[in-house]
């Protein structure tokens, strides 16, 4: 088992990512609680208290086996306060050589703003501080917003159809 580096808080213009914790799921599941946001993601719309579970399992920064590192953040507006969705990696890899797969989901009030790019873009920076130079994200075909983002970010699209998401990929 090796040691994953554990989320901190990161900054960006408009946005702060907190790490997650399981008290989140209480504000967080009115926002995830949307049908027309479980279209791209899959899965439905969890109770605060299943997310609370989620999300404790989650916020332990590793896989039950320690073979993935788990970083996780609610993302919040820094006028408002407000969460307006999550960001998240999964690393893998050893030494030298450390792979994230990263995720964004940004509540449907909130889109058109352009927080899921800053925040994944945040979160990016943040793991390449951390020597994680290879990046693959999956997006669902029709999510015209998403692959921008993933486009922003550096990775390119695989072609590669995974459980009905596109691969994408940057690094070595």
């Amino acid at each position: 088992m090796r040691d994953w580096p554990a989320a901190d808080r990161i900054e960006t213009d408009r946005l702060t990512l907190e790490p997650l914790r399981a008290e989140h799921a209480a504000e967080m599941a009115p926002m995830l609680d949307d049908a027309a946001l479980h279209r791209y993601i899959g899965g439905s719309p969890a109770s605060p208290a299943e997310l609370a579970r989620r999300y404790r399992l989650q916020a332990a920064g590793r896989s039950p086996d320690g073979n993935q590192g788990w970083l996780n953040w609610v993302v919040r507006d820094r006028a408002s306060g407000a969460p307006v969705g999550t960001v998240q990696a999964t690393l893998t890899g050893d030494a030298g050589r450390l792979q994230a797969e990263v995720a964004w989901v940004v509540g449907t009030a909130y889109h058109g703003r352009g927080y899921a790019a800053e925040a994944a873009a945040g979160m990016v920076a943040w793991l390449r501080d951390r020597d994680v130079r290879r990046l693959v994200a999956h997006v669902h075909p029709e999510h015209r917003a998403s692959r921008r983002v993933a486009e922003r970010l550096g990775p390119a699209s695989t072609g590669e159809l995974v459980d009905g998401e596109m691969r994408w990929a940057a690094g070595g």
